[in-house]
């Protein structure tokens, strides 16, 4: 059972502004450097190394020695999800004031953005809804999905890695997440994570050098109207 002092302790780590800033930079998937977590933070490298250490022993965050370099990515998919969620409350809460809102300042991010190793925003939303109008996805309890048989052929013809997916361990195969900005569940888990590979491996979309925008490419809207009968 978890106790008060043990959720009051990760709260209060994701709650730090400069801790915020460097998990929300991690949420593009990709593992950086405490230099550019810092950088990022608007905090000096000492600083920032004595918070990493912190996320670090909470479970929050993993880290990799590689030359001369220590690099750190989120620690896990749960992780993710809970900075998805928490970010989703929070632009609910400014939503009478939200001309400040990352969203707004920023429309690429609503648009299509990685969050963590899937697709969010409006283009990770319309995969999902087209998934589930077509009877390829169908709800499972509150928090997960069911990829139905139709829904497996379909993933086959696009070319899909099930058999990768099924064999992420403990991982959750497809998973809702809370999407921040179009307040809806897209799909993650290992099945989220596999969809999102295939647009980048078939040139459908493509990862920008920083930050966690996606920008969907002209292959990748034609293939959203051909294979998913939707576009955005």
């Amino acid at each position: 059972m978890i106790t008060v002092n043990a959720l009051s302790e990760v709260a209060a780590l994701m709650g730090d502004p400069a801790r915020a800033a460097m998990l929300q930079l991690l949420m593009d998937g990709r593992a950086h450097t405490a230099s550019e977590l810092a950088l990022n933070s608007g905090i000096t490298a000492q600083t920032a190394s004595g918070h990493l250490s912190r996320m670090v022993e909470a479970n929050l965050l993993a880290a990799r020695a590689q030359g001369r370099n220590r690099f750190y990515r989120l620690a896990s998919t749960e992780v993710a999800h809970a900075i998805e969620s928490l970010m989703a409350l929070a632009g609910k809460r400014a939503e009478p004031a939200s001309k400040s809102a990352a969203w707004r300042r920023d429309p690429d991010l609503r648009f299509c953005r990685t969050c963590y190793d899937h697709l969010a925003g409006q283009v990770g939303i319309a995969v999902t809804d087209s998934l589930t109008q077509h009877g390829h996805l169908e709800p499972k309890g509150p928090r997960d999905w069911t990829l139905t048989d139709t829904g497996e052929l379909f993933c086959q013809r696009l070319g899909v890695d099930l058999a990768g997916a099924k064999k992420a361990g403990t991982r959750h195969f497809a998973r809702q997440c809370l999407d921040w900005s179009e307040r809806r569940p897209h799909i993650s888990g290992a099945l989220g994570a596999a969809i999102a590979d295939t647009f980048f491996k078939k040139g459908w979309a493509e990862r920008l050098r920083r930050g966690r925008t996606v920008r969907l490419t002209d292959s990748g809207r034609r293939a959203l109207s051909r294979d998913f009968g939707t576009s955005v």
